[in-house]
């Protein structure tokens, strides 16, 4: 689906959501209130201005304190690949932003993140992952990072990591291996209109991060959650 399909289904009535620069941003009628919406489209790369605006967008929507629910709408490049951008500190802008949606969802601010296109690295980190739960559409095409990349950052061969992508979900990019890992929380149809299935997510949304836990039962990450809660029981314990 194109963002604009998805924005038609989303708000039949009409919306007031409008894209600058592949940046998503506005607001629709949504269950007797209004759901706002931000995002990247059109397979735009994440820069410094980029993820601050879409920071900015977050924030208004706390200080306006109405609890309205935060659709993340996501297809995207990688974080901008460019000198400029590191120089100006992207790692920074980048966790900013998704600090701010992590804010928003303290705040008592539903975040839902629904991948529609491509996403991967930095930007799908911190648009896609960084909401309460990811939802998706078919043909949806994610990945943290590329088996090439992967391959020049740890040192093996191209070849191994390929073949361990088979059985190993966390080596592999694509819907599939991310819905295995519980990364994605489910799937939805574009056959049916997306504001119910959309409203259904918030109503059941848990009361913490759950990607672990989903991971370990749909088999893509086995052990996540009990290093996890190791972890975490240290920590307390401290």
């Amino acid at each position: 689906m194109t963002l604009a399909e998805i924005l038609a289904s989303l708000f039949p009535g009409g919306h007031a959501v409008a894209v600058t620069d592949g940046l998503v941003s506005g607001d629709g009628p949504f269950e007797g209130g209004r759901l706002r919406v931000i995002g990247i489209d059109g397979d735009t790369p994440l820069g410094v201005e980029g993820a601050l605006d879409l920071a900015g967008h977050v924030l208004d929507a706390v200080r306006a304190g109405d609890r309205a629910p935060i659709l993340v709408a996501v297809d995207s490049d990688s974080q901008r690949m460019s000198r400029r951008d590191e120089l100006l500190g992207l790692n920074e802008c980048l966790a900013h932003l998704a600090k701010a949606l992590l804010l928003a969802d303290r705040h008592g601010h539903p975040t839902v993140g629904l991948l529609y296109g491509h996403s991967a690295a930095g930007a799908f980190i911190a648009t896609a992952l960084a909401t309460r739960v990811l939802a998706a559409l078919p043909g949806a095409a994610p990945s943290v990072m590329d088996l090439p990349s992967v391959a020049r950052v740890t040192k093996l061969p191209l070849e191994t990591l390929q073949e361990m992508a088979h059985s190993t979900p966390v080596f592999a990019p694509g819907l599939d291996n991310m819905l295995a890992m519980g990364a994605v929380h489910a799937v939805l149809d574009p056959d049916t209109a997306l504001g119910p299935q959309i409203r259904d997510l918030i109503a059941a949304l848990p009361e913490r991060d759950e990607r672990d836990r989903l991971g370990r039962e749909r088999g893509g990450r086995p052990v996540a959650q009990a290093v996890a809660e190791v972890v975490a029981g240290q920590v307390r314990g401290g």
